[in-house]
């Protein structure tokens, strides 16, 4: 187990191991050709694994409701990795998807010490205006506060007694010095993950969270209890899938639990009659329920049935009284590349260049940058350059080139050294400053539009 990656959401330095992540924690690697219309950050691999995408897709497919949600922290200037989230979001938004933005303001102020006011201006200034200069829709897309948005947190709240501190130092590594706001922080992230989903901002539909895989405990710890809290559990068996029904305090009253433990019969009959009415309607014929056990099995189901038996059964759990929450789905995406060759961070100007500096001053900042060249023109005209830990050739594939055909020319070229480093340098830095200065006229011509943007309950 020592051996074992560990990730922290509010650490700037995490493992780029992504393979082994993926082993570690149970990620799903994005099949070649597997999306449609996919974007370069698709094409090239840095989205590169997921959770359950596949109701995602089917959404897509289907032109059926479907929602993304990312989340932004008001601590800090939003800077050219903060991009690559948003130009998932726009594309997700592109086909079809309607997109909430959570300002994670109170987090912010308990895990960095930001007022709530000071919260709002960067959030405004440094992230809401940008995101409308790279193309959100205002229509639909709704950004609020943690703070202002009181549902959020009851939700988490709600779902807190479903977990406990040992899960909790397991998934974040929290121990007794920990502060008590900072171990509340998660719980309000599963608020925003999942309050989507309630009825008042679009009900029960899928809800995808691209991010970083930094941030996958708190993708773990809301699926989790968003499972926790489904009061039928469904898995598939060897034939068929079997639905379970799981006997909570929540549901207690709907099944007639006595206190000596026992349920009522007629009580779990009737739910069981009106699950099998939905299946039948969704075109099973070969149901075997069997309330007296608390099983419902549908012989003929497949993998491919399982989302949309999980959606009849969380529709008749509402029905019902309870809060039918489906666990979120995930894309994860590579680390953006910081300019000395590590992880970009708000925290670190210096390796950093955010959408707001001064064209002169991203310039200077590239042709700095940690270069995978060779020592000197003569080595490097024989053994070429390494495009993998440069970062020029990085911010070319991340952010800058969107011609594929080209960007496998230059990475050829500097392989074979027939392009330099400092070449490459100066390609990137023309590239990042047509880059800035559209984003600049956007940012102008759209700033009538922040407003219509945010939401504030």
């Amino acid at each position: 187990m020592g051996d074992d990656v560990r990730i922290d959401p509010w650490s700037s330095s995490q493992s780029t191991d992504y393979q082994r992540i993926i082993d570690q924690f149970g990620l799903q690697q994005f099949e070649h050709g597997s999306i449609e219309q996919p974007t370069h950050l698709h094409r090239r691999g840095i989205v590169f694994a997921h959770r359950d995408f596949q109701n995602i897709g089917n959404a897509q497919r289907n032109s059926l409701p479907h929602g993304v949600l990312t989340g932004l922290m008001p601590s800090g200037q939003m800077h050219l990795g903060h991009s690559m989230v948003v130009e998932q979001v726009r594309w997700f938004q592109q086909q079809g998807a309607d997109v909430s933005i959570a300002v994670a303001d109170l987090e912010s102020q308990a895990t960095r010490g930001i007022p709530l006011s000071k919260g709002y201006e960067v959030a405004i200034e440094e992230y809401i205006r940008n995101y409308a200069a790279l193309g959100l829709d205002p229509d639909k897309t709704q950004v609020y506060f943690q703070s202002k948005r009181a549902v959020v947190q009851r939700l988490g709240f709600q779902l807190g007694k479903r977990t406990n501190l040992s899960e909790f130092e397991s998934i974040y590594g929290f121990g007794g010095e920990t502060n008590l706001a900072h171990v509340q922080a998660p719980m309000v992230q599963v608020g925003d993950i999942l309050h989507p989903q309630l009825e008042e901002y679009g009900g029960l539909r899928p809800i995808v969270v691209p991010v970083g895989v930094d941030q996958d405990p708190h993708l773990r710890l809301t699926r989790g209890l968003a499972s926790k809290s489904n009061w039928f559990n469904v898995k598939q068996v060897n034939r068929g899938v079997l639905i379970g029904l799981s006997l909570q305090d929540d549901n207690a009253d709907v099944f007639g639990m006595q206190a000596n433990g026992r349920i009522d019969k007629q009580k779990v009959s009737d739910v069981f009659a009106m699950v099998d009415q939905k299946l039948t309607e969704l075109g099973f014929s070969d149901i075997e329920s069997i309330p007296k056990q608390g099983t419902i099995q549908v012989f003929s189901a497949t993998t491919r049935d399982l989302h949309s038996i999980r959606m009849v059964l969380l529709s008749i759990e509402r029905r019902l009284g309870g809060m039918g929450l489906l666990a979120p789905s995930s894309t994860y995406h590579h680390f953006a590349v910081g300019l000395t060759g590590d992880k970009m961070s708000s925290s670190s100007p210096k390796s950093t260049i955010f959408l707001n500096d001064p064209i002169e001053v991203i310039q200077k900042k590239i042709m700095k940058a940690y270069s995978g060249g060779q020592p000197t023109i003569e080595e490097h005209r024989r053994l070429g350059g390494n495009p993998e830990t440069d970062v020029a050739y990085q911010y070319l594939m991340y952010f800058f080139e969107q011609d594929d055909s080209h960007l496998e020319e230059i990475h050829t070229s500097y392989s074979s050294g027939q392009l330099l480093a400092g070449e490459l340098k100066q390609l990137c830095a023309d590239k990042a400053t047509e880059w800035m200065k559209d984003l600049k006229e956007k940012r102008d011509e759209t700033t009538h539009l922040v407003e219509q943007f945010i939401r504030h309950d």
